[in-house]
């Protein structure tokens, strides 16, 4: 596959240079590359993991793990051979042991590279993925689908690589794409020629809408649309969704006389925050929000709710999914005095 430059007396040859040749390593140089720019393998791609091995055998690690804008999990496998090797089973294997993974392992798993590459603690990062994946204002937590891609990126591949790829991608739910990094030296400089090979482009795009419709009908068929009555004194308010709901119950314990910091100590740490100072509008309320927590989602707060006591301000996360009840029963069985309790909503 040569390069040809073009000149005015004709057109100049390149040849490919080897990786090897270079002086181009895997891990110390491509993965690392890819690592920091891996929108030239995808647009929709963010690296959660590098060496991911979170397994019994760990000589085995998968060299980057990437979640896509749709909820699936992406293992990429890197190689600066000529043929690929046997990367594709590689692949299908940890594929297999990762499409277990639900969402608050893809947390963990996304929080310890964060610190790692970051230098330590600092950035958010469930928020951040539910940024990412346009959730940061959904009831339920994202679902993460078991059905798993795969980008197996090399200098070149084999005949078996190629013809398995074809092969598997015959396959509802299996989407694995070969993507080839060329090397180039000219005039003493290193450039990457980086082409999808299968599927071509064109077919590429038809997956990618296609995987993207059904992980919407995964979502859609997952969720819990469960809603509840918030009951004080034995008056029911209105049918809330769970996010409101556990708004509701909270205003209705502070209103009963519940200091909002007990309030706290009885939720999952990091869902009912406290902000210093008395914060009296909503625009002020987010500024400080951004301002005392770099790097949060804003809008995934009940900024339009603070609550303000004794000096400071109390702002409450809108996404509960399935922890809403729990929380609803800890919190009614946590201050029985106060008479705040909730049902289910008739489903009818």
């Amino acid at each position: 596959m040569p390069l040809y430059e073009l000149h005015d007396d004709g057109l100049r040859r390149h040849d490919v240079a080897g990786f090897a040749a270079l002086g181009i390593y895997e891990r110390a140089d491509l993965q690392r590359l890819l690592r920091d720019d891996i929108a030239v393998l995808g647009s929709d791609l963010l690296v959660i993991a590098e060496e991911f091995g979170n397994w019994e055998d760990s000589r085995r690690r998968i060299d980057l793990l990437a979640l896509d804008k749709t909820g699936h999990l992406v293992v990429i496998e890197l190689k600066r051979t000529d043929d690929g090797g046997h990367m594709e089973l590689q692949a299908l294997r940890y594929a297999a042991m990762v499409s277990t993974m639900r969402f608050e392992d893809v947390v963990s798993t996304y929080e310890s590279h964060l610190n790692r590459i970051h230098s330590g603690p600092g950035v958010d990062a469930r928020t951040r993925l539910l940024g990412w994946l346009d959730a940061a204002d959904a009831d339920e937590a994202p679902v993460v689908s078991s059905d798993v891609r795969i980008v197996l990126v090399a200098a070149n591949f084999s005949r078996e690589v190629t013809t398995t790829v074809l092969w598997l991608n015959r396959f509802d739910g299996m989407d694995v794409r070969c993507v080839r990094l060329v090397p180039y030296e000219i005039d003493s400089r290193v450039l990457l020629d980086i082409q999808q090979v299968i599927p071509l482009p064109e077919a590429g795009d038809y997956q990618v809408r296609f995987g993207r419709k059904l992980a919407e009908q995964e979502r859609s068929d997952s969720r819990d649309l469960t809603r509840y009555h918030i009951v004080v004194d034995g008056h029911a308010s209105e049918d809330l969704n769970k996010r409101h709901a556990v708004r509701r119950m909270v205003q209705s314990l502070v209103d009963r006389g519940i200091p909002a910091a007990e309030i706290g100590g009885r939720l999952t740490p990091g869902r009912f925050r406290r902000l210093d100072g008395e914060l009296h509008t909503e625009e002020d309320v987010r500024t400080a929000l951004a301002e005392q927590y770099p790097g949060v989602t804003v809008d995934a707060w009940f900024t339009e709710y603070a609550i303000v006591e004794d000096g400071r301000t109390w702002i409450l996360r809108r996404v509960w999914g399935r922890a809403t009840e729990p929380t609803l029963i800890a919190l009614s069985e946590a201050f029985p005095a106060a008479k705040v309790t909730f049902r289910q909503a008739s489903s009818a």
